[in-house]
């Protein structure tokens, strides 16, 4: 074998100018999947990361039996929810967590009364993570202090017909299923340039509604925010053990679409990727159907040598996978240059942001990853592709004749 591998990689750069033609276009596909790849990573952080924050954080820890009716959002209290967050905090990827209150109510006004979802924050503790806060355009944010204090969404405040200082009524139910309706202020409007889910959401304060739904010191959820999508089955398998008694969730159980998204981004560039290789494979099939052509006559010495057609073929399906090893190689070296020249400087996207309501979640550059995460399925798709296009090549050599091959001129 050490003989045919000595034999392929010599032929491999007989004719280096066709050799590197190909090896480069193979390096440059490959380096242009893992451009995507670290650029769609970049995406899902900054528009995806940022919905999830919307949303209510990447895992929620709920009590028993919250899950069978989630869709009504129960009042159902956490034991020991201080506890939780502390077990919380300590996990590796997690970068804020807080207690919350969730439940659906009505938000009335002269114009009207609208269906929201009530959330109640501890604010100073979701500072960072807590878009709503951080877009305040009017007025200010929440404190933990405020009492019959809201914060509504831009969309919310112009269909509602209110701004800052103007007093709206909330209607909800209490754990005991009692109806409690309270008047409050607004104190700020947040915009996240996203008009239908700024009329979803109002916030109140964590103390406020402890008050208004009767539960005394408790909270309903324990959100939590990572520092990157993708990690929730880690962080929710460390916790499980450590928090036994509690429902676990990941934003992929309550929000399913988000999840079809992220994966149908990679299902395309699978398409994309195959599309890619298959050009590069013509270019092997087509660089060693001329090799057979050009060493018709040395194939036939090698037949009369005494190596048996397989063995001919042995060296032509070689010589592709040393073509698809060294593309495999260029590639990941471009790919990773590539990647880390954009993650130094970072892209600016936020001129795009009003563009459309998918791309108003970027509130920041676009730091793209370093497109690894597929990486060894992306390159053994590479050699496996370069080996099978020399397949038919190899076919062709092992069918010589090497009596008719020596007398080819």
């Amino acid at each position: 074998m050490k003989l045919y591998l000595r034999l392929a990689w010599r032929n491999t750069w007989r004719h280096r100018r066709r050799t590197l033609i190909i090896v480069l276009a193979m390096g440059f596909g490959l380096s242009l999947m893992m451009m995507y790849d670290g650029l769609v990573d970049g995406f899902n952080q900054a528009i995806y990361g940022n919905a999830i924050k919307v949303l209510g954080g990447n895992i929620q820890v709920h009590a028993k039996g919250y899950g069978g009716s989630a869709g009504q959002k129960p009042l159902l209290a956490l034991d020991n929810d201080g506890g939780i967050l502390q077990t919380v905090l300590t996990q590796p990827g997690v970068v804020a967590a807080s207690r919350r209150i969730n439940t659906g109510g009505l938000a009335s006004s002269r114009e009207g009364a609208f269906a929201v979802g009530i959330t109640a924050i501890e604010p100073e503790l979701e500072q960072e993570v807590n878009l709503a806060g951080q877009n305040v355009i009017d007025g200010r944010g929440l404190t933990s202090d405020d009492g019959d204090s809201v914060l509504i969404g831009k969309g919310l405040a112009e269909a509602m017909g209110v701004g800052v200082g103007d007093r709206i009524t909330l209607t909800g139910r209490s754990a005991h299923e009692q109806m409690r309706q309270r008047t409050m202020t607004v104190i700020g409007i947040y915009d996240l340039g996203m008009p239908d889910i700024e009329k979803l959401t109002v916030y109140i304060s964590l103390n406020e509604a402890q008050t208004l739904y009767d539960l005394s010191g408790a909270s309903t959820e324990v959100a939590i925010f990572l520092d990157e999508v993708g990690r929730e089955r880690e962080v929710i398998a460390a916790l499980t053990p450590l928090l036994p008694g509690y429902e676990i969730q990941s934003f992929t159980d309550s929000y399913p679409e988000l999840q079809y998204a992220l994966a149908s981004k990679g299902q395309a560039m699978d398409i994309f990727s195959v599309i890619i290789l298959g050009i590069a494979g013509i270019g092997i099939l087509n660089l060693l159907l001329m090799a057979v052509y050009e060493r018709t006559r040395e194939i036939g010495v090698l037949g009369a040598l005494g190596l048996k057609p397989r063995q001919i073929s042995l060296l032509f399906i070689l010589e592709g996978t040393f073509i698809g090893v060294v593309g495999v190689g260029l590639g990941i070296v471009l790919g990773l240059a590539f990647n880390g020249m954009i993650r130094a400087v970072g892209l600016d996207f936020t001129a795009m942001s009003g563009m459309t309501s998918y791309t108003a979640l970027i509130t920041d550059k676009v730091y793209p990853s370093w497109g690894v995460g597929r990486l060894l399925s992306r390159a053994v798709t590479v050699a496996i592709i370069a080996a099978l296009a020399a397949v038919l090549p190899a076919r062709e050599a092992a069918q010589r004749d090497p009596a008719e091959a020596l007398h080819y001129v």
